[in-house]
C-alpha cells in the first residue's frame, strides 16, 4: 500500500564588523564600476561595495543588495552580522572568518584608523542618534529602546535611513518579536545589538522571519567562533541534500529489539522525516508520524526511527547513534526534495518492539547494499521518489513494503569516527 502525501529556507551573507564613529576610514571599501538594480532599471553606476551592502556615493542611504519589494522576498534576504569591539584579537578573528564591518563610538576613530591600516575593514561610527561612515553619510538610525512606546516613536520618525540599529537594553525574547512585527511591512534592515551569540540567535529566529541583522558587541574571541559556527550551520541548511532512488531487494521480519522513537520540539509536514540507516554509507528517509491512520492518532512531532544501533543524520554533515540522542540535542529534518532544517530533540523513547529488516540497492551501484531495521508497524514508513513530474509524494508503510519498491536514500561516505566522515577502509555488513 502506497500512501500519497499532500505536499505542503535565508542564506546568510558574510557577517560584518561594526565600528563606532571614531574608528575608521573608508580605505577598506572597494570602489568598482558595476551594474546595480535601481527600482526596475539596470544602471551602470559607481558603487562602494562592502559585504553584501551597497553604498551609493553622494547618497545618505545604504541598501541591501538583495532588497526586494515583497515581504516574502524580504524573508529571503541574507542575514547580516556587524561587530562592535575594542579587542584587536576579536577583530582579527572576525576578519579571518569573513566579517569586516565594525562599529565604533565617536571617541574611537583612532582605533578604527589603526585597524584599517592592518586589515580590510569597513568602519562605521555611532553619533547623534545615527550611524555614519567616514564621509559623514548616514548609514543607519540608532536608538536605545526600553519600552514599546519608544519603539513605535523610533519607527515612525526615522525615515531617513534604510537601516535601523536598536539597542534593546534589558529586553530579551519578547522585544525581538516586537521588533520583527513592527518592521515587517517596511524595507528597512533592522539590526539588534547582541552581547552573546545566543542573543543573536534569538534575534535571527524571532517569529521565524527574524531580524535582518545583529551587531555582536563582544570582547571575547570565543564568541566570534561560536557565532561563526551558528552562521555556517544556517548556511548549510540552504543547501539541498542529494537523495538517491533505491530499489528494495529484501524484506524480512526479524526478532525483538530496542527501538527508538524520536520526539522533536518541532512539527513535521508530510514528506519530512529523519535520515536513518544501519550503515553510514546510506541513510533512508524515514517518514514522521504526521499522517492520519486507522491505527493511531497523528503525531507530527515523532519519527519511529529504528533500533538503538542505527545512525541518524545530525547537523554539520555528521551522524549520531539513535541511542545517543537525548533531550536538547539536534537532528536533521529532511523532506523528499532534499530541503533540510535542524530540530531539537524533546524526548527519546526506547522500547522493545518487533523489527523488520529492509535492504536496497541504488541504480548507479548494484553491488553496494544499504540496510535498515525498523519497527514492524503500519505507522512506520519510508518516503518514495516522485513519479515523473507529479507533485504528489508518497510513503510506503514497512508492513506493505515489497521487493521492487522504490524509496529515497541518502548516499554518503562510509567510514565514520565519532560521527565525523573520514577516509578509511571499512567493511560493514
Amino acid at each position: 500500500m502506497v500512501i500519497p502525501l499532500i505536499n505542503t529556507s535565508v542564506r546568510l551573507p558574510k557577517a560584518s564588523i561594526f565600528f563606532t564613529p571614531q574608528t575608521g576610514s573608508l580605505s577598506s571599501l572597494l570602489l568598482s564600476n558595476s551594474f546595480a538594480l535601481v527600482g526596475n532599471k539596470l544602471s551602470s553606476r559607481r558603487w562602494i561595495h562592502t559585504n553584501g551592502l551597497q553604498f551609493q556615493p553622494n547618497s545618505s542611504k545604504i541598501m541591501n543588495s538583495s532588497s526586494s519589494s515583497s515581504r516574502n522576498d524580504y524573508e529571503q534576504q541574507p542575514k547580516l552580522v556587524w561587530i562592535w569591539t575594542e579587542n584587536k584579537q576579536v577583530m582579527t578573528t572576525a576578519v579571518e572568518r569573513g566579517w569586516n564591518t565594525f562599529l565604533f563610538t565617536s571617541q574611537n576613530k583612532q582605533l578604527a584608523n589603526d585597524w584599517s591600516s592592518m586589515a580590510m575593514i569597513c568602519p562605521l561610527f555611532i553619533e547623534n542618534g545615527g550611524i555614519f561612515d567616514n564621509e559623514n553619510r548616514r548609514i543607519a538610525g540608532f536608538r536605545e529602546i526600553s519600552s514599546p512606546e519608544q519603539l513605535s516613536q523610533f519607527q515612525s520618525v526615522d525615515e531617513e535611513a534604510d537601516n535601523v540599529v536598536i539597542d534593546l537594553l534589558d529586553w530579551q525574547v519578547i522585544p525581538a518579536e516586537n521588533i520583527v512585527a513592527a518592521f515587517q511591512d517596511t524595507q528597512k534592515t533592522v539590526f539588534a545589538i547582541s552581547k552573546t551569540p545566543s542573543e543573536a540567535q534569538t534575534f535571527f529566529e524571532a517569529l521565524e522571519q527574524g531580524l535582518g541583522g545583529v551587531v555582536l558587541k563582544i570582547e571575547d574571541v570565543d564568541a566570534v567562533l561560536e557565532m561563526k559556527e551558528y552562521v555556517d550551520k544556517r548556511n548549510e541548511m540552504e543547501n539541498l541534500l542529494s537523495l538517491t532512488k533505491a530499489t528494495i531487494t529484501h524484506v524480512q521480519t526479524v526478532g525483538m529489539g530496542d527501538r527508538v522513537c524520536v520526539d522533536l520540539c518541532s512539527l513535521m509536514k508530510p514528506g519530512e522525516g529523519l535520515l536513518v540507516g544501519s550503515f553510514a554509507r546510506g541513510l533512508y528517509l524515514v517518514h514522521s508520524e504526521c499522517l492520519e491512520s486507522n491505527y493511531i492518532a497523528s503525531r507530527p512531532f515523532r519519527v519511529n526511527a529504528g533500533p538503538v544501533h542505527a545512525y541518524v543524520a545530525v547537523p554539520g554533515g555528521k551522524t549520531s547513534y539513535l541511542s545517543e540522542l537525548r533531550a536538547g540535542k539536534e537532528v536533521l529534518v529532511v523532506d523528499q526534495s532534499g530541503k533540510q532544517r535542524t530540530a531539537i530533540v524533546g524526548r527519546v523513547k526506547i522500547e522493545k518492539r518487533p523489527l523488520i529488516l529492509v535492504e536496497a540497492k541504488n541504480s548507479s551501484d548494484n553491488k553496494t547494499l544499504y540496510g535498515i531495521l525498523l519497527q514492524n508497524a503500519e505507522t512506520v514508513g519510508l518516503v518514495c521518489p516522485s513519479q515523473g513530474h507529479e507533485p504528489i509524494r508518497r510513503v510506503i508503510p514497512v508492513t506493505s513494503l515489497k521487493v521492487g519498491d522504490e524509496v529515497l536514500l541518502r548516499v554518503q561516505g562510509e567510514a565514520r569516527h565519532t560521527g565525523i566522515e573520514i577516509q578509511e577502509f571499512i567493511v560493514e555488513k
